[in-house]
């Protein structure tokens, strides 16, 4: 299966030409006058909410309840023509351990429309694109357009967010629509992600003083939607590869990382029902990091399945349950315990979820989110190469979140 990804840079060069390709046959079929007035479009949100966790780490050490639930962002959209627009978002967040608290920048790039017909479209995407690859990863960004508070984290895991969102790069989109056999979208990216000395040590734990960095992220997706059809199927492909400079008195070696994935989805977006799943077995390749000459190469899987149903114009509610396994060969995680001499327990081995949630708007731009977890398991806590055993000393854990959010 992983075979696959190896051929992506090849399929990454050959989608860039067509898009050449097709941005001249547009050239071409131009109507030679342009009558485009530029326009600009700024929109915002701000979400403020309180989550309480008992048992884990997830968002504070001492598990008391918490504030650090703020999302706050502005985005633009500006049309040179109708071919061309600039589109960026800036965002301030506070997830305690989530992620990184502060402001960034999570997309900030060139659209270009290279061909469009009535049965084909092909966007060229320049500058720090948008991650749209995976079922949820173009609406993770914005707090109204998420299913939950809380995304599932064995595929959204909040630790790598800021890598996941987006990179800097290129992202070809190209579209079909038939009247015989539906919807098709295939996209390709290439870019990398700046990871900061925050984002590292939430990854590596805050012993780590050296510096990690993306070397590449190639990423190519496929959806259909049949023709009149409410459901949408994707497949999805990823391969990464990371560095780790070993810095003063760091506790680690310098070390190459390698993360291959392979997704497949499904969405059911009825009148007063939705059904979605997504699924991953991923290949994690470690080569130093602990001491020089250390070597591990193991496959995780993860998964979930979610409901919602729409009661009212203004109330929704969610049902979801996850599961993720750090190692497919160890699910109860009983050889990890082994190997580090009981220093790390068996539940950080994987990680199963179950939410139940409910969100009502009040207005047209204002809603009140709440959900609940029941968790098992401990192995999507930060940091994850150093996991905090101490804190997290408990199987079962569990969390409940309000957040009020507000956009124009």
């Amino acid at each position: 299966m992983f075979s696959l990804l190896k051929l992506m840079n090849k399929i990454w060069f050959i989608a860039f030409q067509i898009g050449i390709v097709l941005s001249v046959l547009n050239v071409v079929q131009a109507e030679p006058v342009d009558t485009h007035t530029p326009t600009l479009q700024v929109h915002g949100f701000v979400a403020q909410g309180i989550i309480d966790v008992d048992g884990s780490d997830f968002v504070n050490d001492d598990q008391s309840l918490s504030a650090e639930l703020t999302e706050a962002g502005i985005n633009f959209s500006y049309d040179f023509s109708p071919s061309i627009r600039a589109a960026g978002q800036a965002v301030y967040l506070n997830g305690g351990n989530r992620y990184a608290e502060g402001a960034r920048v999570d997309y900030f790039l060139i659209d270009w429309t290279a061909y469009s017909s009535e049965d084909w479209k092909a966007n060229l995407y320049l500058g720090r694109y948008k991650n749209t690859h995976w079922l949820y990863s173009g609406t993770r960004d914005v707090a109204f357009t998420r299913p939950s508070i809380i995304l599932p984290q064995a595929i959204y895991f909040d630790g790598f967010r800021d890598i996941a969102v987006g990179a800097d790069g290129a992202f070809l989109a190209l579209s079909r629509n038939t009247d015989d056999f539906g919807e098709f979208d295939f996209n390709i990216s290439s870019g990398s992600s700046n990871i900061s000395k925050d984002q590292t040590e939430i990854i590596l734990g805050e012993q780590a003083t050296g510096e990690m960095e993306t070397e590449k992220d190639v990423q190519a997706s496929f959806y259909w939607r049949p023709f009149l059809s409410s459901w949408r199927f994707g497949i999805v492909g990823l391969d990464s590869e990371f560095s780790y400079k070993r810095g003063d008195n760091d506790i680690f070696t310098s070390a190459d990382i390698t993360l291959q994935r392979f997704m497949v989805n499904a969405i059911f977006e009825g009148e007063y029902w939705e059904f979605s799943g997504e699924g991953f077995q991923e290949r994690f390749v470690l080569d130093g990091l602990y001491f020089d000459g250390f070597h591990r190469d193991t496959k995780g899987q993860g998964a979930f399945v979610q409901s919602r149903y729409k009661v009212s114009q203004q109330a929704t509610l969610l049902a979801r349950a996850e599961v993720f396994y750090a190692d497919k060969d160890d699910r109860d995680g009983k050889e990890l315990e082994e190997i580090t001499g009981g220093m790390v327990p068996h539940y950080f081995g994987y990680q199963h979820d179950l939410t139940l949630g409910a969100q009502y708007d009040f207005t047209d731009n204002l809603r009140l989110q709440m959900e609940y977890h029941w968790v098992k398991g401990t192995a999507r806590l930060t940091p994850v190469v150093n996991p905090n055993v101490k804190v997290n000393n408990q199987e079962r854990w569990d969390m409940w979140a309000l957040q009020l959010m507000y956009w124009f």
